[in-house]
């Protein structure tokens, strides 16, 4: 991946809480450093000035939730080089794609006076299922280290590269103790993309999956670990997958989501 001279950058919202958005303002002084090679063009958490494309990069935050939604991600793809989908929303539905295991027909007359007002597609999807993603960038939200590093390896001309290794060994290299085998505590690690610091497990809470699956992950076998080890009944070990990232086609598979 090769982007020549100052690059021309979008971060786009859809269905989100801005949250990885946020993260990388909250690089501070490294984003100063890059913003003296990128140009975000539109970027309104950053800057009300926004102008249109076509865009080198595109970050696209968050879920296609809405028809509008679709006409906008296709919009953006065909504007832009290279889409970068940004956090567990645009990746994996996010906590929104929850709603999918139920009938959104009942959430809009429960939680709307007017439900025929809302105009919304039967399932939260992540972008990757209306247009070709180029690269993700996981997480509940983002790592900034990870966006301003994916951005540091574009400006030096390299391929943009991450480890997908399990978040097991993110433990390994900081010597944690597991706290599925030693205490008993439900845990995702060993299904989970590494790229958080193994935050929760260094804390002696077990993971709760914010990266999405790992290469080759295998949910079904970690919920029989769940069962034997933690010793949370199957339903139990199934919900542990309804959080962030259950859209995830790996673990759509374990929620009953196909």
């Amino acid at each position: 991946m090769r982007v020549e001279g100052r690059i021309k950058a979008a971060v786009i919202k859809l269905t989100s809480c801005s949250g990885c958005q946020l993260q990388i303002l909250n690089a501070e002084d490294e984003i100063l450093e890059v913003t003296k090679r990128v140009d975000f063009t539109h970027f309104l958490e950053l800057s009300s000035d926004v102008r249109s494309g076509p865009y080198d990069i595109a970050f696209v935050e968050g879920a296609v939730t809405t028809p509008e939604e679709v006409e906008l991600v296709r919009s953006v793809r065909g504007s832009s080089k290279y889409v970068v989908a940004l956090g567990a929303c645009a990746t994996a539905g996010g906590i929104q794609a929850l709603r999918n295991l139920a009938s959104t027909e009942e959430f809009k007359k429960i939680v709307y006076p007017h439900p025929e007002w809302i105009k919304t597609l039967d399932k939260v999807s992540p972008i990757s299922e209306f247009v070709r993603v180029d690269y993700e960038l996981r997480g509940c939200p983002v790592s900034k280290d990870r966006v301003i590093d994916f951005i540091t390896q574009i400006l030096a001309g390299k391929k943009p590269y991450f480890r997908r290794e399990p978040l097991c060994m993110e433990c390994k290299r900081k010597g944690n103790i597991c706290v599925l085998i030693a205490k008993g505590i439900p845990c995702l690690g060993p299904v989970t993309q590494e790229g958080c610091g193994a935050l929760c497990p260094t804390y002696g809470r077990g993971c709760y999956g914010c990266f999405g699956p790992a290469k080759d992950p295998k949910p079904e076998e970690l919920v029989k670990a769940l069962v034997r080890r933690s010793g949370l009944s199957k339903d139990g070990a199934v919900e542990r997958f309804k959080y962030f990232t259950a859209w995830a086609k790996p673990f759509r598979k374990v929620v009953g989501g196909e």
